[in-house]
């Protein structure tokens, strides 16, 4: 009956030993994905965006839904 309490113990420290490897992977895995976002992010800020072009930016919804609607929020007299 020792050996089997032995066994499960080793089964134990083992599957610990992979979480802890799965965890690392993953994190690596987040972080890369995370940096492609964020040299997206770059990319859109300085390439497209830099240059004073975001004033060129034309914009389908400008306009339509405006912040404040006045038939919406209107004071009843």
């Amino acid at each position: 009956m020792t050996s089997f309490w032995l066994f499960l113990s080793s089964v134990f420290k083992w599957s610990f030993g992979f979480f802890d490897f799965a965890g690392n992977v993953l994190n690596w895995i987040l972080f890369f994905v995370a940096l492609g976002f964020f040299c997206y992010w770059c990319y859109i800020l300085i390439v497209q965006l830099g240059n004073n072009k975001d004033k060129e930016h034309h914009n389908d919804t400008y306009g339509k839904h405006p912040y404040y609607d006045p038939k919406i929020y209107n004071k009843e007299n």
